[in-house]
């Protein structure tokens, strides 16, 4: 087991507090980038530390964050990455697993579930086709009277089979859909469920709701437990994603960078000046670096990257 020790550890945290604070110098960043190459140990404790808050993040804000890695309690607390409890901790693969997917237990409990990258095709007892994209989790449960899909997280997309007359639905924690002879998209983002619908109908209704709304071929809508938006255009290439493309028509930035992170591991983040920036075009989903790559000649921004696991979307240098 390797072991790392509390300079190293102090020294992560240090640095993770100067990255963090957005207000380091094209100096510091250089500094840093040396600071990792000079010894193996330093890469390690990197690692494990960003591993670490990532979890932390999952539950806190920014500020409180801050707080803790720089009080002596949250120190204390890691130097014993040097010592034999938090290294065992740390050697097990299923706590690793959990560190850097953020990822709730109930989607390791799932029927079906997809990591980081990944896609997945089923074939459904009814014969219906369903495709999971990156980061998702699903339970199957058909019995005599519907055919029933639970959406966890992430994203599916779903052709339904003919010929059956049980009803067929999706239930997410906000609500539940049901299928009018249909092709549609199910995603869960946060708090919310959003429906596209891409061939026929669906029928949509939030947990608290009493009443269905029917949402019709090239629709969208976004649904909470209480409450069913109104219904939109559905968006351009919306199911490009299951042909590995992410297809942009006016999206903004951040949403961008939020579904490219979800095919990569690693951090993927972007500067908040630059939230306000939109987007045009198609970018490849199994190839984020491409994909990347093809923001600067169109946007004001350049792509800050340390090693494979840490990248950052920042304004391009006047």
């Amino acid at each position: 087991m390797n072991r790392v020790s509390a300079r190293a550890l102090d020294e992560a945290i240090a640095w993770q507090l100067c990255l963090d604070s957005g207000e380091a110098s094209e100096q510091q960043r250089q500094d840093f980038a040396r600071w990792l190459a000079a010894h193996p140990e330093h890469g390690l404790v990197w690692r494990r530390l960003g591993g670490i808050d990532q979890q932390l993040a999952a539950a806190t804000p920014a500020p409180a964050r801050r707080a803790l890695l720089q009080g002596g309690q949250r120190r204390r607390s890691l130097r014993r990455l040097g010592g034999n409890a938090l290294a065992l901790l740390l050697a097990s693969g299923i706590a690793l697993a959990l560190l850097a997917q953020q990822r709730p237990l109930g989607d390791y409990l799932a029927d079906y579930r997809t990591a980081a990258g990944e896609q997945r095709d089923l074939l459904l007892a009814d014969r219906s086709q369903i495709r999971l994209n990156s980061r998702s989790a699903l339970n199957v449960a058909f019995d005599d009277d519907e055919r029933r899909l639970v959406l966890l997280s992430g994203e599916i997309l779903i052709q339904t089979a003919k010929g059956d007359a049980r009803p067929f639905v999706v239930e997410t924690a906000q609500g539940r859909l049901r299928a009018l002879g249909t092709r549609f998209l199910v995603r869960r983002d946060g708090d919310a469920t959003e429906l596209i619908v891409l061939q026929s109908a669906v029928a949509a209704r939030p947990l608290s709701g009493t009443q269905e709304r029917i949402i019709q071929s090239g629709e969208q809508v976004r649904m909470d437990s209480r409450h069913l938006g109104d219904s939109s255009p559905a968006p351009i290439g919306a199911d490009a994603w299951s042909r590995g493309m992410l297809v942009a028509d006016n999206l903004p930035l951040q949403r961008l960078i939020d579904q490219l992170g979800e095919y990569r591991s690693g951090y993927l983040g972007l500067d908040p000046s630059l939230a306000g920036l939109r987007i045009s075009g198609s970018f490849p989903l199994h190839d984020s670096d491409k994909a990347l790559a093809a923001l600067p000649p169109s946007l004001p921004v350049r792509i800050e990257q340390i090693g494979p696991w840490w990248t950052r979307v920042v304004p391009a240098e006047k």
